[in-house]
């Protein structure tokens, strides 16, 4: 398997792996990128690339599937694009420029966007509080995934999913409640 040997260091799998996970790495970083303006100082291409070499160099062992590769992948990219965002948000307060720019990220339940760094911020909070949530939040939101997807990468049933979606996306509504909508 091509993850447990880029995870033993073979880096001839991970050279094998670059088309295999691009297109859907791409297809990700596609949807998020759909919701920002034109200017927005990240491109998908970069955002693919860095998540892929955060990928390839993570020390985290073995995947045990495609499922977990994509919830990892998940993780680097709301990583890359959070680091991203707080960058751009200092340069632009160092600019003392007007906080509309903020970063937005779709929201999976089609409702409308949401602060990047605010959905981060309430993201930790849930953590604390329950990490399996926090979690599933982050593959709704990150990783594009569906609830069946989900229950797969946590290891659940579907009706566990869509239960804690439920639960958690109100709990969200009201952590982000001053930017709308979830």
């Amino acid at each position: 398997m091509l993850l447990g040997r880029i995870a033993n260091g073979d880096s001839a799998a991970a050279e094998d792996l670059l088309p295999i996970v691009y297109a859907e790495l791409r297809a990700r970083a596609g949807a998020y990128f759909r919701g920002q303006p034109m200017n927005h100082t990240l491109q998908p291409t970069a955002l693919v690339h860095e998540a892929y070499v955060k990928l390839v160099n993570a020390q985290s062992g073995e995947w045990s599937g495609r499922a977990h590769f994509c919830a990892v992948a998940a993780t680097a990219m709301r990583q890359i694009l959070v680091d991203h965002a707080r960058r751009r948000e200092a340069a632009a307060r160092a600019r003392e420029a007007h906080v509309g720019s903020r970063t937005q990220i779709a929201s999976p339940s089609r409702s409308p966007a949401v602060d990047l760094l605010e959905l981060d911020d309430a993201i930790r909070k849930l953590a604390a509080l329950d990490e399996r949530q926090a979690k599933l939040v982050e593959l709704r939101f990150f990783g594009g995934m569906s609830n069946a997807q989900v229950a797969d990468v946590l290891n659940v049933s579907m009706s566990t999913v869509e239960k804690e979606w439920r639960k958690v996306r109100a709990w969200m509504l009201r952590e982000l409640s001053a930017e709308g909508a979830m």
